[in-house]
């Protein structure tokens, strides 16, 4: 049948599922399920939602099950993991669809860095032959890789970086972040071998990181890269509600600068980060584009089962 994935990656991803479930019930954790559909979503400015209706109502398809998670942990869950199709309005390409499959877990007690361990005791079960996960700070991999400090350096100096790596930007346009973003994926990503943990993001980025206590410049954050091939993104997570709050409505004044549609906050989460999120940390692995770098595949549609919907 013209489109349907090949019989061995099908069975290649099973296999995977297969033993993503046996890792996680070594470790204890409740397998939970939660709804696709919700009337709020991320206001991340960089997370394009996908919009739906039911009777008349405007709704949304999740970027990620993050939120009904973190109101599972709050009402007592334990430490919890979800496989999860996941939903964006993004451009779509080799490594970009808007759908895929999402691997979300919450490990309570764990700060970020144990974290970290989780996640490449998690590869290290999928993939025997994975080699050698480093770490690297993310200030050391701009100044090993773009030759600049991110915390330090003029954002004229970060803008001109930014026009020189990308032709055609019009770098007096970028603000801080936005010249960190594209010199992190068209300068400092391609020059990455293997996996590697980027850790410890600005505080700019932190999205729902905790700061670091010892140096709130920086934010409890990690991406795990293979190459150039962003695959998961983990936080120490931030249980202060207000301040949840308070980056949200920030997430959406910038959403309204940039001309994109503001969206509703989720009462439902933040009533759960009032009620108390307990002490975890938690990470989102996109399967698709792990089972890309296990089986060598340059294209995301080699790895999913069926043709997605393309629009």
């Amino acid at each position: 049948m013209a489109g349907v994935t090949a019989p061995q990656r099908l069975v290649q991803k099973a296999r995977m599922l297969q033993g993503i479930r046996a890792f996680f019930d070594g470790l204890g954790f409740l397998e939970v399920d939660t709804p696709l559909l919700d009337a709020a979503t991320n206001p991340d400015p960089q997370v394009q939602s996908v919009e739906a209706r039911v009777n008349g109502r405007c709704c949304y398809l999740q970027t990620s099950p993050e939120f009904a998670m973190k109101r599972l942990l709050a009402a007592g869950s334990g430490s919890i993991y979800q496989i999860a199709h996941a939903f964006r309005d993004e451009e779509q390409g080799r490594r970009h669809r808007a759908e895929f499959l999402l691997l979300e877990w919450y490990a309570v007690g764990l700060d970020y860095r144990q974290l970290m361990d989780q996640v490449e005791a998690l590869i290290r079960h999928l993939w025997p032959q994975a080699g050698r996960l480093e770490r690297l700070a993310y200030v050391e991999a701009f100044e090993r890789h773009a030759g600049l400090n991110p915390l330090d350096a003029p954002l004229e100096r970060l803008r001109k970086a930014s026009a020189e790596a990308a032709a055609g930007i019009n770098g007096s346009a970028l603000s801080r972040d936005d010249c960190l973003d594209l010199l992190m994926s068209v300068v400092v990503a391609p020059a990455l071998e293997g996996f590697v943990f980027i850790h410890d993001y600005p505080a700019s980025q932190a999205a729902l990181a905790r700061l670091k206590a010892d140096d709130p410049r920086l934010a409890e954050r990690f991406e795990l890269y293979f190459g150039d091939l962003e695959l998961a993104n983990g936080f120490g997570e931030l249980t202060d509600a207000a301040e949840q709050r308070a980056r949200f409505a920030a997430d959406n004044a910038e959403r309204a600068r940039r001309g994109l549609p503001v969206y509703p906050l989720d009462e439902a989460f933040l009533a759960a980060l009032e009620q108390g999120l307990p002490s975890c940390s938690g990470v989102a692995l996109g399967l698709d584009r792990l089972l890309m770098a296990m089986t060598g595949s340059r294209d995301i549609a080699e790895v999913q089962s069926l043709p997605p919907f393309e629009g």
